[in-house]
């Protein structure tokens, strides 16, 4: 399968980086090797990952034939907001990994799918990804979609392309939040030092907006919902430290050490995704319920105040 485009914007920006924003089903690793394989083409001509984009540029990529997982499938329990024919979206719970990955062959999300899906998922995408059309952190939970057909992918990583898909989310912060609601604009890119890491200060950055509103005030935190305009990677988390912040539990952009000693990880759930069914092309909206450590966490907090 072979796709074709003209380069509009990201001039001066690496052809590697700048198709990893473009698929978004797919990994910057996977496109680095289809460029040194000579999958992709600038022009007609091979090219490095280092090639730095010009206005115009005709990009031809040619997608190798998809290899068959070896993706182990396990009977791991799945909670289930929707499924149709076409697409299913899971409440995925905390310290479970998305897809399989160095230090996780085991245990994600993509193993339960191999055994609750069969061979109904979409083979776009890498072979480790079947189905995976987006993700959220190992320790972010809820709703997550998937797909069980190419149709439906292509139409849903269209849709995460032109920033259409409705995306809600809940989260405690640290801090008094003063205002009622407000928006961060401040573009997110790959960390200059830390590669782990996402950051407002990168070179090459992404455009990245989040729109936040306060739920309730607890003095010293602050329960917020945030409403995706783009899906960076991190962008709650980092834009959130950015305005000083940080959301409980994230050690990664946060204080190291959590308050709450027996909290894993962020306080940051996936609530409301809302998309344009593939099929049908109905508006689709699911919400998944708070899971109990962040109830447990907001009675805590309630408790507190009186």
């Amino acid at each position: 399968m072979n796709r074709y485009f003209t380069v509009e914007s990201g001039e001066g920006e690496r052809i590697d980086r700048y198709l990893a924003e473009e698929l978004t089903d797919k990994s910057r690793s996977y496109i680095q090797k289809l460029i040194k394989n000579g999958c992709i083409t600038i022009n007609n001509k091979p090219v490095k990952a280092n090639y730095r984009l010009i206005s115009g540029d005709q990009v031809e990529i040619t997608f190798p034939d998809i290899a068959e997982p070896d993706i182990a499938a396990e009977n791991i329990p799945l909670d289930i907001l929707y499924e149709d024919a076409d697409i299913l979206i899971v409440n995925k719970p905390k310290q479970m990994v998305v897809h399989p990955a160095p230090g996780h062959y085991s245990g994600t999300l993509v193993n339960a799918l191999m055994y609750h899906c069969g061979n109904e998922l979409s083979g776009i995408g890498e072979y480790r990804r079947p189905g995976i059309v987006h993700r959220i952190d190992m320790d972010t939970t809820g709703s997550l979609i998937v797909c069980k057909n190419d149709k439906a992918h292509l139409s849903l990583s269209e849709q995460l392309k032109e920033h259409s898909i409705y995306r809600v989310y809940e989260a405690v912060v640290h801090g008094n939040i003063k205002e009622d609601k407000g928006t961060i604009n401040a573009p997110i890119g790959r960390h200059p030092t830390d590669r782990k890491k996402m950051s407002t200060y990168a070179k090459n950055s992404r455009t990245a907006v989040t729109h936040y509103s306060v739920l309730k005030r607890f003095g010293a935190y602050t329960y917020i919902q945030c409403q995706l305009e783009t899906g960076r990677t991190h962008q709650i988390r980092v834009h959130m430290a950015d305005i000083g912040h940080p959301i409980v539990g994230d050690c990664v952009y946060g204080p190291r050490r959590c308050p709450f000693p027996k909290l894993i990880g962020q306080t940051l759930h996936a609530k409301t995704i809302g998309i344009i069914h593939p099929v049908t092309k109905e508006y689709l909206e699911v919400t998944a319920p708070l899971p109990d450590y962040f109830s447990k966490l907001l009675s805590y907090l309630e408790q507190s105040q009186q």
